[in-house]
């Protein structure tokens, strides 16, 4: 079927860059689609000298899972290529497994793409996937449509990861018709005809229509944004003349990415608070774990230095990914400033005073191995977190 891999070729032509030296991570169960996507990623990878890093993750779930993992193994040892086996362990809950799963395996995966230098990890959703969920969110459902490329979805362990899903117009049957011409076989996962999970029930109504391939268009007004210290500031102007719609996404990418949170606030959430900074006036709100101000003509968000309840703020060992927002290093203890800023050098507070005012109580403070308190960089992972879930990073980065 040489529209697969022509299609599948150019979606990793589009997104990745052929002189890169990072590797490229794909997650492989041994099911068909990824099956099929591995080869078809390596055949890529192959020719433009980049290495490919297979990675399984062992949801133990199923009592075969382990010689699934295996499988795996043999496949990347036929590939020559390096492999790696993840296993999600501990106590399973009882109510919403499969998202439970979906995120620790996004976790698994991110955290060794990362550590191996990967910056992409390619996963194998099909057309079939997407109109299964399509199906599920009919029936009442929550289930995401999934992008070609996005962000990770887990936070802070996704901090740097894309996805890519090359095969999102590519239907199951075809995937195993182009394995079987080529005398692969592949896993069938038992759970993929249980119907106790929504997902195989979907399934078994075999639905056939995918709605069109969904990509959110980049949000400019993320561009305009300014980030220092993890304050997202916004022209309140700029904010008033974007489309509601817009408004409305920038308000809660804003929000959960100054508030260092992993999940989007709730659409009714986010329409208040949009609609409140419409309007004229003074104004200050708290949204996603974040504290919004208005006021000067300007839309300040940033951490909201009493919000405990994420348990975000509290005292860390370093060192340490705090709150969500800073990647700091270095040996002793992290605390919010809040009730230590006396403790600072006066270079320290000085510096404090070129934010908010707000802001200053939930910036990390480090108590080092002296007992000595000092600001910690300013360096955040705000800025580029914006960026990346406003979609305006639409490639590999360098």
């Amino acid at each position: 079927m040489r529209g697969l891999e022509a299609d599948t070729r150019q979606a990793l032509d589009t997104y990745l860059r052929s002189d890169s030296r990072r590797p490229i991570a794909v997650g492989l169960s041994g099911g068909g689609d990824s099956l099929a996507l591995t080869l078809l990623a390596d055949a890529w990878a192959r020719d433009v000298g980049r290495e490919l890093l297979i990675l399984n993750v062992d949801h133990g779930l199923q009592t075969a899972s382990a010689a699934w993992a295996r499988t795996c193994a043999a496949i990347a040892a036929r590939l020559d290529r390096p492999f790696r086996a993840l296993a999600w362990t501990g106590e399973k809950p009882t109510t919403g497994l499969p998202a439970a799963a979906r995120r620790a395996r996004h976790r698994l995966l991110a955290e060794v793409a990362r550590e191996a230098g990967a910056a992409v990890v390619l996963l194998g959703h099909t057309a079939d996937d997407r109109a299964e969920a399509a199906a599920m969110r009919a029936a009442g459902g929550t289930t995401p449509d999934a992008r070609v490329w996005s962000p990770s979805p887990v936070w802070p362990e996704g901090r740097g990861v894309f996805l890519l899903r090359p095969l999102l117009n590519a239907r199951r049957a075809d995937l195993c018709a182009w394995l079987a011409a080529r005398g692969e076989t592949w896993i069938d996962d038992p759970a993929n005809t249980d119907l106790r999970y929504a997902r195989s029930r979907a399934r078994a109504t075999d639905p056939v229509t995918a709605p069109p391939t969904a990509q959110d268009v980049p949000l400019s007004l993320a561009a305009q944004a300014q980030e220092q210290a993890s304050v997202v500031t916004m022209d309140r102007a700029a904010l008033a003349r974007a489309p509601l719609d817009e408004a409305r996404r920038f308000v809660g990418l804003a929000a959960v990415c100054a508030g260092g949170g992993e999940r989007l606030p709730s659409g009714a959430r986010v329409v208040r608070a949009t609609e409140a900074l419409l309007s004229d006036g003074p104004l200050t709100t708290t949204l996603a774990g974040a504290r919004i101000e208005a006021a000067d003509g300007s839309v300040r968000f940033m951490r909201e230095a009493g919000e405990a309840r994420r348990g975000g703020l509290a005292s860390a060992r370093l060192p340490t990914v705090w709150d969500g927002r800073f990647v700091l290093s270095g040996a002793g203890e992290v605390r919010r400033a809040a009730g230590l800023v006396r403790q600072l050098s006066p270079a320290d507070q000085m510096r404090l005073q070129t934010l908010p005012a707000s802001a200053r109580g939930a910036m990390p403070v480090i108590i080092g191995e002296d007992g000595v308190a000092r600001l910690a960089p300013f360096a955040s992972l705000v800025g580029d977190r914006l960026r990346a879930a406003a979609g305006l990073i639409q490639r590999e980065p360098a």
